[in-house]
């Protein structure tokens, strides 16, 4: 396990981590950000948010540089606003998988975010965003959600759990494409072999940096493959229990700025005052 003082990457999911509830920063969070950039270290957004939905909360980040987004499936360069490296989710396979989810355990909602810097997040009839403060466009039928390319497919279920949505879909769906849950009401299917692992270890390669310099934060199973790549994975104390259970330390909930208490251990600093 690398040092403290080694870290050179910093590696923070968004929802549920960096961010508080209301979609904000906190002003402790955003100085631990600079602390870490004045000690020369990077910091990188890997988060399931496509880029069109990321760009904004960049802005207020200051960030220029490059950010993983769509679960790993982009990897953006907020700077030039354009991506370096994308991969989408073959529509007939998404339909494909969506008929044999359904045979297991009827009628899903689905929505699907678009590929590129101006994708929409389209929803069909039935399906409730989780989080109402991000836009999206309401189709008419299932069969418009596929009238261009996507990055990936979000699921909704009327009764079942979370985690019995994407066990039940994990077990039918096989080589289609990556199950992942990424919170509440979220449960994706990606590329196949798609994961915030492999979007964060091609920015590090970008970035000339290495997973035994990585500190990773998160909060949801989607974030365990990028723990067990970096060399250090800090779950959120909101964090689902799965990913505690695979965690190297557990820190204050993303409403008290658990992200930045870390930070401010590594990299020095005193928390601002509130």
């Amino acid at each position: 396990m690398a040092a403290p003082t080694a870290y050179s990457l910093i590696a923070t999911d968004l929802d549920g981590s960096l961010l508080r509830g209301d979609d904000t920063l906190s002003d402790r969070s955003l100085a631990a950000l600079a602390r870490v950039a004045r000690a020369g270290a990077h910091h990188l957004v890997v988060t399931g948010r496509p880029a069109p939905r990321v760009r904004p909360l960049l802005d207020d980040l200051g960030c220029r540089g490059l950010a993983v987004c769509g679960q790993g499936a982009q990897l953006y360069d907020a700077g030039a606003h354009r991506l370096l490296w994308s991969v989408t989710l073959d529509r007939e396979l998404a339909e494909t998988a969506l008929e044999k989810i359904e045979a297991e355990v009827g009628e899903v909602y689905a929505a699907v975010d678009q590929d590129g810097t101006d994708g929409l997040t389209l929803i069909e009839p039935g399906y409730l965003m989780p989080h109402p403060t991000l836009p999206a466009l309401r189709v008419g039928r299932r069969e418009d959600l596929w009238c261009a390319p996507i990055s990936k497919v979000l699921l909704r279920h009327p009764h079942l759990s979370d985690d019995e949505l994407a066990a039940t879909a994990r077990s039918v769906v096989g080589g289609l494409a990556t199950v992942t849950m990424s919170g509440p009401g979220t449960v994706e299917l990606q590329p196949c072999g798609v994961t915030k692992a492999t979007g964060l270890a091609l920015a590090a390669d970008h970035l000339g940096l290495s997973a035994e310099r990585t500190i990773a934060f998160g909060d949801m199973p989607n974030d365990i493959p990028m723990f067990d790549w970096a060399a250090r994975g800090v779950a959120m104390a909101n964090a689902h229990p799965e990913l505690k259970a695979v965690a190297d330390e557990i820190t204050a909930s993303n409403e008290d700025d658990g992200i930045a208490v870390v930070l401010e251990r590594l990299f020095g600093g005193v928390p601002a005052v509130l």
